[in-house]
């Protein structure tokens, strides 16, 4: 395939200097059974008319979540962003601003993002945050290695780090990614038969680096007994908590009850699911931790007249500092969306917070009614509290119900058993502040049909 790339310009001269004759003398190092033979598959130019055309029609068949009844969640909300919040992000200052490495010119930006490290710090009850992570699975990833740098002289564990079960496989994919191949060995924590954490067994975690659960877990779970993990693990051990954001609205903080780094996905403030991306994560400490933290950090200070001045601090990331001596090679952030987050937040304040997840928490309590109240369809962990999403049992695939929901014009939730196979028959189901009383009686009533049709 290299031979049929045409000469163009001067590459003729370019590869005489190189002292090689054709393209393929370029890349002879590439394996000939790893080459193509064919031509790509690809049509011929186009004007750019007809290729907003084509982009119109492949977009158009996307189904936009808001275009009816949604419950599919897994990780992410489908929540209301206030106009605001666009309004504002899209300000010349905050739209086109790279990272402030010059805060004499950058007050504005840099005041912006230590406004977000403060908003974070208040909901987590942690004193340190950065300026956000690319989502909660690096979040948590980079909160194990950070914790491993911190703890591992002085564990009796130094390699071992212990992760809930219930933690979703695309963000244990992250982590393992990770930890592999870094002397880092990852651990079980399991879970009771009513899906709580088994804190007796999660004893075995002391004097290991690290502990890693979720609250709410991946079936929405609210667990009252992780209150009780910090004394089980003892002190030595850094406890890591993934979070849902707007929970943290009626929920106690986890830095409340032990936590010495908080993670998440920020996502529910400021941004729509956006297809997955992009979104941003939170990371949040205790002091104990600041120097190994990853990502960009803004510091308040004053300036050479007493003024308050602000300017990014502690730069370990490998693009500042000798890359052997780095706490993490994230060069990056999420700063403009995090931003949007910060605004969001913002604007609800601490009452409208606490009215977000009540709303929330309303809407999950309906559709659990709803949806129990169906014969044959019972809660994967019954009697469990839940918050935003909970996960059922059917008489019958998950993806024949969903199938059958999408039909009846219903997005019906995600179906567990492409997280774990042997959950083939259960469904997890998500609600937020946009779902109404009318989205759930859809989805009861489609779903109800469903499963008259495979009960009779």
């Amino acid at each position: 395939m290299v031979d049929q790339i045409p000469n163009l310009g001067r590459e003729p001269e370019m590869l005489r200097t190189m002292g090689m004759s054709s393209m393929g003398d370029l890349f002879a190092n590439i394996p000939d059974e790893v080459r193509r033979k064919d031509p790509l598959p690809l049509p011929p130019p186009q004007s750019e008319e007809q290729i907003l055309s084509d982009a119109r029609r492949i977009l158009g068949a996307n189904i936009h979540l808001d275009s009816r009844p949604s419950f599919i969640s897994a990780g992410l909300a489908r929540n209301f962003v206030p106009t605001m919040v666009p309004m504002m992000a899209t300000r010349g200052e905050f739209l086109t601003s790279y990272t402030p490495y010059q805060p004499e010119v950058s007050q504005g930006m840099l005041q912006a993002m230590w406004e977000f490290q403060t908003m974070i710090s208040e909901l987590v009850g942690l004193p340190v945050a950065n300026v956000s992570m690319y989502d909660a699975s690096t979040s948590a990833a980079e909160a194990i290695t950070c914790a491993v740098r911190a703890k591992s002289k002085k564990a009796s564990k130094p390699d071992a780090v212990f992760v809930s079960e219930r933690v979703p496989p695309h963000r244990m994919s992250v982590i393992e990614n990770y930890t592999q191949g870094v002397g880092i060995n990852l651990h079980p924590l399991p879970h009771k038969a009513d899906g709580s954490l088994d804190i007796e067994a999660a004893a075995t975690a002391k004097g290991s680096c690290a502990v890693y659960v979720e609250q709410p877990n991946s079936f929405g779970r609210l667990d009252e007994g992780l209150l009780d993990l910090r004394a089980a693990i003892g002190e030595v051990t850094a406890l890591i908590v993934g979070v849902d954001v707007v929970s943290l609205g009626i929920v106690e903080p986890p830095g409340f009850w032990g936590a010495d780094i908080v993670v998440g996905e920020g996502q529910p403030f400021g941004i729509g699911p956006t297809g997955g991306g992009p979104i941003y994560g939170i990371f949040a400490c205790t002091q104990d931790f600041l120097r190994l933290m990853p990502g960009r950090i803004v510091g308040q200070s004053v300036d050479s007249q007493g003024r308050t001045a602000y300017t990014l601090t502690l730069s370990t990331r490998e693009q500042h500092i000798r890359r052997h001596r780095a706490t993490s090679n994230i060069c990056s952030n999420e700063t403009l969306i995090a931003l949007m987050g910060a605004m969001h937040m913002a604007l609800l304040g601490p009452e409208g917070l606490e009215k977000l997840a009540l709303r929330v928490t309303a809407s999950t309590r309906a559709a659990v009614d709803a949806v129990l109240s169906l014969e044959g369809v019972e809660l994967v962990e019954p009697g469990s509290k839940v918050f935003r999403e909970f996960a059922v049992r059917l008489p019958g695939p998950a993806r024949e119900a969903l199938s059958a929901m999408e039909d009846a014009g219903v997005i019906g939730g995600f179906d567990l058993g492409r997280w774990w196979p042997e959950m083939s028959d259960c469904l997890l189901i998500g609600c937020d502040e946009v779902t109404t009383e009318s989205d759930i009686s859809h989805l009861s009533r489609s779903l109800g049909d469903w499963v008259a049709g495979v009960e009779g």
